[in-house]
């Protein structure tokens, strides 16, 4: 485990997508804002604490779930799967922020999504934050 305080990180931070990649599962809890990592499959590897809280999912049933089919149907669209798909297709490097609507098993809520994708990672990430919108 690092010493860093993860909690502390914040969601527009720069340099945020080689910590992402350095990270432990366990480490990805200690984070403020949700992080959900997926493989080139799409199958969620990583599902952190804060977002099974926010979402009211639980973070063993998610883990190995298809992304955009069932854990987060309501992301299947041309503002974030495709994003994801276009960099992964292109090989190039992906870092978008938006704001956004989660509909999903919940009322609407607005969010801020960070997309986040490296060519030849074995992940990818979707960060989401509910705070100072």
């Amino acid at each position: 485990m690092r010493t860093q305080d993860l909690s502390n990180v914040d969601f527009a931070e720069s340099d945020i997508g080689p910590l992402l990649a350095q990270l432990s599962s366990a480490e990805f809890d200690q984070f403020c804002f949700g992080v959900i990592g997926f493989d080139v499959d799409e199958r969620v590897q990583i599902y952190n604490v804060r977002e099974a809280e926010m979402a009211g999912l639980n973070k063993v049933a998610v883990i190995g779930g298809r992304m955009f089919e069932v854990v987060a149907p309501c992301m299947n669209n041309y503002l974030v799967a495709d994003k994801f798909k276009h960099a992964r297709e292109r090989s190039s490097a992906l870092d978008v922020m938006l704001p956004y609507v989660l509909t999903l098993r919940m009322r609407p809520t607005p969010c801020r999504l960070r997309l986040l994708s490296v060519p030849k990672s074995a992940l990818q990430f979707i960060l989401i934050s509910r705070a100072n919108l």
